[in-house]
């Protein structure tokens, strides 16, 4: 029997030999020549010397029979070879029928010289004794089969028998344990989940806002605590100072007197320095205090505590409200221009603090594009001009935490309330010093002011569900920038779409916030005389973006007056003024002018530089003289409004830097950021319910069509998984950015941090990066039932939905949502293609994410081959170019492509508009 063994020459010629469909070369025993009976599969040969070991191929030729148990003998070698674990090797016999050797057969006749054909018919034999042990049967290394017990299981070249996890899912014989059923328990489990996720959500959030209700109670409480202190103690402050009155003199000059409370107090302090009113001066703090105690505080607030309301409190806190820093923003020459068209001409002027200014014009005039201009958004345009703040140059942008702007469009997160929405705003965008108690004053000031203390809970409402109605939304839109405490109050068309009384309530509002000494700036559309009454100054702007009127209200019809525009009885001034510079409405003015003159008439008659355009115009009336004397009721107002504007700029200068506000930073803001997608999240649960319907439908189709080859590892099951798994997972994180643009451009406009919202969202989203591989393996895995381990079929799918969750982010906010969408389905079907193709570059492939998911999945099961089959196990792997060690480079390789396409999403977050 050693004699029939294989030495190291012949055991190398048959490994060269593997994967080949013909034997390259044969041993010197098996040649044209010469060809023994042991040169056909199931025969060996004796060696014919004694250093069989040694050297090259041995001459075999002696004793030549049939395979000896527990080995196996390939086509053109005479000498046996090992049965390895995981196979069976039948001894050889000869076959009468066919005249060839057979190796199924267990058994021999004893005393029967064998033969196994002729040397011509050797290479029709496809077959050798090295056999697949048969599903249903462990094979130790033996000839013999073991046959598998009930209760476990045998897959084809396994080495041993497992045991079932439910040992009555197992039959005898079988070759794979049933776990459908443990893939049905978990979709119940999981159903159950999203069912009570579904049905409770409600209340969560009901909880969420009674937390958030005593939160406001307290904080209402604690302002009220503040203002009562602050009233005792200026109303004990007050009797000290009576009753103290005449004890000395608070000044050093003779014949000087206090005239105020505060100059005493004053003066009480500097003498107090001196050591003569040293003892007066205890005496009066002890008697300050006395008075502070007996004080009561009811008769102080001059309130009922039991009918003290949070209204009451939030007018009391009002009161003493620090007022807010003056912002003037005056332009001189501004002029802009794109591809040689002007949309702005020589606007001059101001927008003073503390007052109201409505801007009106017929359409296509640039009231927009003045907006713009004021807030500094003018990339793209060329300007000229001066544009000054507080009678300084600067840039806009510089402001834009103190600057409000409320869009045309009503720009609201529509999954969440009224009350979120301003509060959210109020948060990110107030000092980060102020107290919480003063934030819900702010808040509750507000809401009460624009009338929504009866919807404050309601949802907003989207275009597929709708919430509060129009006129609601828009003053929701306006309570946005309002609950900021803005000094610089921008608004374009904000009485577009309300009622008549709605109107009037906003402009009250807006009218309070001018009376802060907020420069509030609005853009009317056709307003009644009562609201155009409520506005302190006029802009009207005609076609080409000229002024032809900039100053109060109350001389607007004065001056129009003067050049001969008289309004009729029953018109609205701003619409007949509007209706004669469109040409709609003919009127006779002084001096035989025309009303596209009128642009004209009021820069000169302001004493204005004539734009070059418009001195030909302008001497082709040649008629300087009577225009002058047309303005002399200009030049009146503008003398008037000089002064004011003098006034108004050394107050301003009195005031405290505009930048000292510091809202909160990128963490505190991402925290709150957290808050409110947390809640998008909790009330998009349909949404989310029916994505891991489909990924469990997606899981029962590709597990159920595509079953595991042994022979493949499951290539085919596992690039369908892939595409399926990515398709889905893309789609549903375009939802995190696409549908929510619009909202995101007004708070980053606005200066609330990029970083905070994108990281807030992203890490939402790892809730999804975690359930999804399991809703999806909760039937894929049950029904394909694969070698691989539940755990690390996890691992893969995990890596694989956080690369592909960062690829669907960056598309939506490289692409609108219907391109996107169109890249999302497309994508991965083309690198499942490119990354599997072996014609393509090993380069490329390796670009492509999916090439590292295959990889994972195939090595995640080809780690659980063994015996025999370690030599299809690395057949499979050396013919897609995997290596079975590179497992956790492969889940890293994935986690890294997640992470750079979050940082590519992020920089085009913030650099692309």
């Amino acid at each position: 029997m050693v004699r029939m063994l294989c030495n190291k020459k012949e055991t190398e010629l048959y490994l060269s030999s593997l994967g080949s469909k013909r034997i390259a070369r044969i041993s010197r025993n098996c040649n044209q020549n010469s060809w023994p009976s042991g040169c056909q599969p199931g025969w060996a040969c004796s060696t014919l010397d004694d250093n069989s070991f040694e050297g090259s191929i041995p001459s075999r030729a002696e004793n030549c029979r049939p395979c000896c148990p527990g080995f196996f003998c390939p086509r053109g070698l005479t000498c046996m070879l090992p049965c390895p674990l995981g196979a069976y090797c039948p001894i050889g016999t000869l076959n009468e029928t066919t005249n060839l050797c057979d190796p199924y057969s267990y058994q021999i006749t004893p005393g029967v010289n064998h033969t196994c054909g002729s040397a011509d018919s050797w290479a029709d034999v496809l077959t050798t004794n090295d056999v697949f042990c048969p599903p249903g049967h462990h094979c130790p290394t033996t000839t013999q089969k073991f046959n598998c017990s009930k209760g476990s299981y045998c897959r084809k070249g396994s080495t041993d028998e497992n045991k079932c996890i439910w040992r009555s899912r197992c039959k005898g014989n079988s070759t794979k344990e049933d776990i459908a059923v443990f893939g049905g328990t978990l979709i119940v489990v999981l159903s159950v989940a999203l069912v009570l996720v579904y049905n409770c959500y409600d209340q969560f959030i009901a909880i969420r806002a009674k937390m958030s209700f005593n939160s406001r109670k307290k904080a209402a409480q604690i302002a009220q605590e503040s203002a009562t202190a602050r009233q005792r103690w200026k109303s004990a402050k007050e009797v000290v100072l009576r009753h103290e009155l005449g004890m000395f003199e608070p000044y050093d000059t003779p014949g000087q007197l206090a005239t105020s409370s505060d100059e005493i107090l004053h003066a009480t302090e500097g003498n107090a320095q001196r050591s003569k009113n040293r003892k007066k001066l205890n005496v009066r703090t002890e008697r300050f205090r006395r008075a502070y105690s007996q004080i009561d505080k009811e008769q102080a607030l001059q309130l009922d505590k039991d009918k003290l309301t949070l209204s009451g409190i939030v007018s009391l806190a009002a009161e003493n409200r620090p007022q807010r820093p003056m912002f003037e923003v005056a332009f001189k020459g501004l002029t802009l221009s794109i591809r040689k068209k002007k949309l702005l001409q020589s606007v001059t002027g101001k927008l003073s603090p503390g007052r109201l200014t409505a801007i009106m014009g017929p359409s296509g005039a640039g009231k927009t594009t003045f907006l713009n201009a004021v807030l500094g958004k003018t990339s793209g345009y060329k300007k000229d001009g001066l544009v000054l703040i507080n009678g300084k140059s600067g840039s806009m942008q510089s402001y834009k935490k103190i600057i409000g702007f409320v869009p045309q469009d009503d720009i609201v997160h529509g999954n969440l309330t009224v009350e979120e929405n301003l509060w959210f705003s109020g948060c990110c965008r107030l000092s980060k010093g102020m107290s919480k108690a003063d934030k819900v004053l702010v808040l509750e000031r507000v809401i009460g002011s624009l009338g929504l203390q009866e919807i404050r809970n309601s949802l907003v409402g989207t275009v597929e569900k709708r919430g509060i109605s129009g006129g609601q939304r828009k003053r929701v839109n306006v309570g946005i920038e309002m609950v900021m405490e803005p000094s610089l109050l921008i608004l374009d068309e904000p009485t577009t779409g309300l009622d008549s009384a709605s109107s009037q309530q906003l402009l009250r509002a807006l009218r309070h916030e001018a009376s802060q000494g907020v420069n509030v700036c609005a853009v009317i559309h056709q307003p009644s005389y009562t609201l155009f009454d409520m506005f302190d100054d006029f802009v009207l702007l005609a076609r080409g973006g000229l002024i032809a009127y900039h100053g109060p209200i109350r001389e607007v019809e004065n001056y129009f007056s003067g050049l001969g525009i008289k309004v009729p009885d029953r018109e609205n001034p701003p619409d007949y003024y509007i209706d004669i510079l469109e040409g709609i409405v003919k009127t006779k003015m002084r001096g035989h002018v025309t009303p596209k003159d009128l642009p004209l008439l009021w820069i000169l008659h302001n004493g204005y530089e004539v734009p070059e355009d418009m001195r030909k115009n302008f001497e082709e009336i040649n008629m300087i003289h009577e225009l002058y004397n047309v303005g002399s009721i200009s030049r009146e107002l503008s003398s008037v409004e000089q002064s004011e504007s003098t006034d108004s700029v050394q107050q301003n200068m009195r005031q405290a830097n505009l930048l000292d506000r510091k809202t909160p930073g990128a963490l505190a803001q991402y925290k709150y950021y957290l808050g409110r997608v947390a809640k998008q999240r909790l009330r998009e649960a349909t949404q989310q319910a029916v994505d891991y319907i489909i990924l469990c439908i997606a899981g029962i189709c590709i597990g159920t069509i595509t079953k595991v080859n042994d022979d493949t590892l499951g290539v085919a099951s596992y690039g369908y998984t892939i595409i399926a798994v990515s398709l889905l997972c893309q789609l549903a994180a375009l939802r995190s950015f696409s549908p929510e643009r619009l909202q995101y451009w007004r708070e980053r406009e606005s200066g609330m941090s990029s970083v905070a919202y994108f990281l807030a969202r992203d890490t939402i989203d790892h809730f999804n990066t975690v359930v999804k591989p399991i809703v999806f393996l909760s039937t894929f895995y049950f029904f394909n039932n694969p070698r691989s381990t539940l755990r690390d079929n996890y691992l893969v799918l995990f890596a694989l939905v956080y690369c592909v969750t960062g690829i669907g982010y960056t598309l939506a906010i490289w692409f609108e949502l219907g391109l996107a969408q169109l890249c999302s389905a497309l994508l991965p079907v083309v690198l499942v293609l490119v990354g599997t193709d072996p014609k393509f570059p090993q380069f490329i492939k390796e670009l492509c994410y999916p090439k590292w998911t295959l990889e994972a999945f195939i090595i995640a099961g080809a780690k659980n081959y063994s015996g025999v089959w370690l030599i299809t196990r690395c057949g499979a792997l050396l013919k897609g170019n995997y290596d079975i060690n590179f497992f956790a480079l492969c889940i890293g390789i994935m986690m890294l492509n997640g992470v750079l396409f979050r940082f590519v999403a992020l920089l085009s977050l913030l650099k692309l508009k």
